[in-house]
């Protein structure tokens, strides 16, 4: 279309901001909603990104700017930020999840699974020399610290911390015979 001295293209530009007609031609719709589809926004969020143009279009009728040169240049620019602006919401989205997941806890194991945890455990502590299975049971059972231990026991720290080093060493490696774990 040759501009003739009036501006190229506006569609209902003009008048959109005082008469309420839409500023979006039929054919600058269509451009929209290409430009989008190019862009990789999906189907159900073309209607939405059409609207985010109309809107766009009207706050700067509204504002009282000058319109675009070409409206349906200046829609398409508009169409294509869109797309871009929803692909990184997206990744933004990913990554907010991926962060999320690795929060959450870990799955518990069934009550089946729990049986045979608790089983292969206690076979693996029977296995265990008694000096290590004592620490181990104080340890984790009993909830005492190293230190509380070392007192109760009479030995020194270096002494219990060295036994329940080589007693869960000897139990991880039981449970992985087992298949537990």
């Amino acid at each position: 279309m040759l501009r003739g001295g009036g501006r190229r293209d506006q569609g209902a530009y003009a008048g959109a901001d005082r008469t309420g007609e839409d500023p979006l031609d039929a054919a600058q719709e269509r451009r929209v909603r290409a430009v989008l589809a190019l862009g990789g926004v999906p189907q159900t969020d073309l209607l939405d990104g059409v609207q985010q143009v109309r809107l766009r279009l009207l706050e700067r009728a509204a504002s009282g700017r000058e319109a675009p040169r070409d409206v349906s240049a200046w829609v398409a620019v508009v169409a294509s930020n869109l797309a871009m602006d929803w692909h990184r919401a997206k990744r933004r989205q990913e990554r907010l999840g991926e962060r999320l997941a690795s929060l959450r806890e870990p799955v518990h194991p069934s009550g089946e699974e729990t049986s045979l945890l608790s089983l292969a455990v206690a076979r693996g502590l029977d296995e265990l020399p008694d000096a290590q299975r004592q620490v181990v049971i104080l340890r984790f059972f009993g909830d005492l610290p190293v230190r509380a231990i070392a007192e109760e026991l009479g030995i020194p720290e270096g002494t219990v911390k060295s036994r329940l080093h080589t007693a869960v060493r000897a139990l991880r490696e039981r449970l992985h015979e087992d298949e537990v774990v």
